[in-house]
């Protein structure tokens, strides 16, 4: 069943529910009332003739007056004998020996329904009792019957019930038509939401929903929109992700090309003895060169691979900062030297790093050769100084820089600034960075870059102090 049609039952259910209680109440209350309303009105006509101790003429007269109004009354003797209205048959009340009894000792006899009249007609009747007492003796003398047709009070109770039904009816169309206006407004909303998600089912993830901010409706658009950005940026990410592995492949490819091209060549010339006695030597120290390249290349992938799935296992402890810096200072020098670089290290004697020393050292010596690479000329600062529960390591160099464009970029894997780069001395896999960004997050620190075009850059690392990780494990 269409959501319209169940909103419609809903509201036709409720409707019909809430109206026939209401009916039903308000029918019983009226009928109670004006049952109530004829009894009074009776003992108030039987309780005005025993007040103005009427003779038979007055009695004429009255009844003349209030028969207009349907009510009849008659006057019964002590012995259940008709006084009034005369009659030249004997009638009796026809009332039972214990309401007979009830009435000698002073008691009203409330509304009762009888099937004849006080002559004998068949009528119903709705009569109320009262009894007689001499003034002087206060004997029983008698009682009075005042009485009214039942079909007038049935018929004042069908009117009533003709008119709340008319009402009841009146309502009830009004209702519906009203019930199929909000579910129609309803159901459109929920249709829109619906074209919407076979646009975004379809691929367009461009579309947005109103919200008016009033109701849960707008509140489901709201989260229909907020999916609907969520969708499209997982879906850009997800386009960026395939853009960098079908270049992580081209990459690969390229990297891995060139030494077991070079590889090959050597192979093929010593196979067909092109390659003279004298530079043989030479020709396989290149072989073991690009074979080695190749080893590297294999491993520094493998080895963030491992990195970035948590797979490894890291063995912190408390280490010099100067020792670690000298360390890897005296490491990288021969290279700094090969492009007229100045290594310089800055770092108090009593600054302690609280991390994996090989994985430090591994950090320090990518950033410094990406350093190295990037400068001619120049200087390399390495510095470390704490600040606060955290110890801050810099990596400087006054070298070509980075572009602001390019910043976000150089920490994926085989992504290169300068793709003339590819094959320089230094330029290794272009994996460094992706590397050291993995390292420092497992070490539960962060690294940040800072660069000016024709200045150099300034990489910065920070990590937690051993006192602040436990504060906080």
């Amino acid at each position: 069943m269409k959501y319209v049609y169940q909103q419609i039952l809903a509201f036709f259910a409720l409707i019909l529910i809430t109206v026939s209680t209401t009916g039903i109440l308000i029918i019983q209350y009226v009928t109670t009332n004006v049952y109530d309303e004829k009894e009074a009105q009776l003992y108030g006509y039987a309780e005005s003739i025993i007040d103005q101790n009427m003779t038979i003429q007055q009695l004429e007269s009255g009844s003349t007056l209030v028969s207009n109004q349907d009510v009849s009354f008659a006057i019964f003797d002590g012995e259940d004998h008709m006084v009034y209205p005369q009659a030249t048959d004997l009638y009796t009340s026809g009332i039972s020996t214990e309401d007979f009894k009830r009435l000698s000792e002073g008691e009203r006899i409330s509304l009762t329904e009888r099937d004849r009249g006080f002559l004998n007609e068949k009528k119903r009747f709705l009569t109320v009792y009262l009894p007689l007492f001499n003034a002087t003796t206060a004997e029983f003398t008698g009682f009075i019957a005042v009485g009214s047709p039942v079909k007038g009070i049935e018929d004042e109770i069908n009117e009533i019930e003709h008119n709340l039904l008319v009402a009841v009816l009146t309502s009830g169309g009004i209702a519906i038509v009203l019930s199929l206006g909000i579910a129609n407004y309803l159901t459109r909303r929920i249709k829109r939401m619906r074209r919407a998600t076979h646009e975004i089912a379809s691929g367009n993830f461009d579309i947005s929903l109103e919200n008016h901010h009033k109701d849960e409706f707008d509140e489901l658009s709201e989260d229909f929109n907020q999916m609907a950005r969520s969708l499209k940026a997982s879906n850009e990410e997800v386009e960026r992700q395939e853009n960098l592995r079908r270049q992580f492949m081209m990459d690969v490819a390229h990297e891995m090309r060139t030494p077991l091209t070079t590889i090959n060549g050597i192979l093929e010339g010593i196979q067909h003895h092109m390659i003279p006695e004298g530079r043989r030597d030479r020709s396989m120290q290149l072989m073991q060169k690009e074979t080695k390249r190749l080893i590297r290349l294999v491993n520094e992938n493998l080895d963030y691979e491992k990195i970035r799935s948590n797979q490894i296992v890291l063995v912190k402890q408390e280490f010099s900062a100067k020792e670690a810096l000298e360390n890897v200072a005296e490491q990288m020098r021969a290279k700094a030297q090969a492009k007229d670089d100045l290594i310089i290290v800055q770092v108090n004697a009593a600054d302690r790093i609280y991390a994996d020393y090989d994985r430090f050292i591994q950090i320090m010596v990518n950033l410094t050769q990406n350093a190295i690479q990037f400068t001619k000329n120049g200087t390399i600062t390495l510095s470390s100084f704490p600040d606060g529960e955290q110890q801050i390591i810099q990596v400087k160099d006054t070298g070509i820089g980075i572009e602001k464009k390019d910043i976000t970029s150089i920490w994926e894997r085989f992504y290169k600034v300068d793709v003339s780069r590819k094959n320089t001395k230094f330029g290794e896999s272009g994996i460094g960075l992706a590397v050291v960004q993995s390292l420092v997050m497992n070490h539960k620190g962060t690294v940040d870059v800072e660069s000016t075009p024709g200045e150099g850059t300034t990489f910065t690392i920070t990590l937690p102090t051993k006192t602040a990780l436990e504060k906080n494990s």
